[in-house]
């Protein structure tokens, strides 16, 4: 049986591929500015799960995420101060080996498993750079009460979230901002998702008011599953007052996204000026795109094979000013 694959000791022909690549990810993503910007992603990454120990993974064996991939996909974190990681799962082998890639200044919060089916074994995550972000003490999942009248709208849904939505509290550069990451359970079909949505949305609202008083920054980032702008889905999510960031509103969110088909199932939003009760956005957005990682990385694979490496959605960032104190 041949040596087991050293993490930190890349073949050439891998060294090469990640100096164009971090060459392009320096060319489309804003340096971190000390006490000027900070940089908030979403990203899921598709069944993040177990991993083959080896730089090339074999013909049939799986999974087919090897250390390249968990190189190439550290190299995207990094440029980031929190990321909000979607679909990891139980086994946290690719997210152990992707923390001692990114190295002993970044850090991890996470849920446990989510039992049951629609659950999907299933994590939510938060990766932080702690150089430039320290969480601020607050950490919770967010539930559906199950009194009548328990101070929140009603909102329709008659279960608890299939994968609870979670929430951190961060601080940075005299800032302090809570970040709510989810993964809406995708259902049979798109009016499935309508109550889950709105439940989030309301709830969301309902605790913004109650937080008022912290003068928190509240950002709403993670897997959404809504099809198309304006849809359905989309005003459900919009309906008590979140805003999607706009440097996003154009761009496709998954790799298999056909161009004027695009869907708009990642989002990051935020409550704006207008809103009694609600605490508005300090930070300014100030850019935003995703990382449309295929034309870099695909190769001669499918679109499938990639998204087994990678991931079947792009990681989506927005740039954010810190204001002057």
């Amino acid at each position: 049986m041949p040596a087991e694959a050293d993490i930190f000791a890349p073949p050439q022909s891998v060294v090469t591929k990640l100096e164009h690549w971090n060459a392009f990810l320096d060319d489309l993503v804003p340096a971190k500015d000390n006490g000027a910007n900070l940089l908030i992603a979403t990203w899921n990454l598709r069944a993040f799960s177990d991993l083959t120990k080896a730089w090339k993974t074999p013909e049939g064996v799986s999974p087919k995420r090897n250390f390249t991939d968990i190189h190439l996909i550290a190299s995207a974190v990094s440029r980031f101060d929190v990321v909000a990681v979607q679909e990891v799962r139980g086994n946290l082998r690719a997210l152990r080996y992707l923390l001692k890639v990114l190295g002993e200044d970044w850090a991890f919060i996470l849920t446990d498993v989510t039992r049951g089916k629609a659950g999907n074994s299933e994590r939510l995550a938060f990766l932080f750079d702690t150089r430039r972000v320290k969480p601020s003490g607050l950490a919770c999942e967010l539930v559906v009460p199950i009194e009548e009248d328990a101070g929140v709208p009603e909102a329709g849904l008659e279960r608890q979230f299939a994968r609870t939505p979670y929430a951190v509290s961060f601080f940075s550069q005299g800032q302090t901002f809570t970040l709510v990451t989810l993964h809406v359970l995708f259902g049979d079909q798109a009016a499935d998702r309508v109550p889950e949505l709105r439940a989030i949305a309301e709830w969301l609202a309902s605790w913004a008011e109650r937080e008022f008083g912290w003068d928190h920054n509240l950002i709403a980032l993670g897997d959404f599953n809504i099809d198309h702008a304006d849809d359905p889905l989309f005003e459900a999510f919009t309906s008590t007052g979140l805003v999607p960031a706009p440097p996003l509103a154009a761009l496709p969110r998954t790799i298999f996204d056909d161009p004027g088909a695009e869907h708009f199932y990642d989002q990051i939003a935020w409550f704006t000026k207008g809103q009694q009760h609600r605490p508005v956005l300090t930070l300014e957005a100030r850019t935003g795109g995703n990382i449309d990682f295929v034309p870099e990385l695909k190769g001669d694979r499918t679109l499938n094979d990639l998204s087994w490496h990678i991931s079947d959605h792009y990681p989506l960032w927005v740039e954010f000013a810190v204001p002057d104190n």
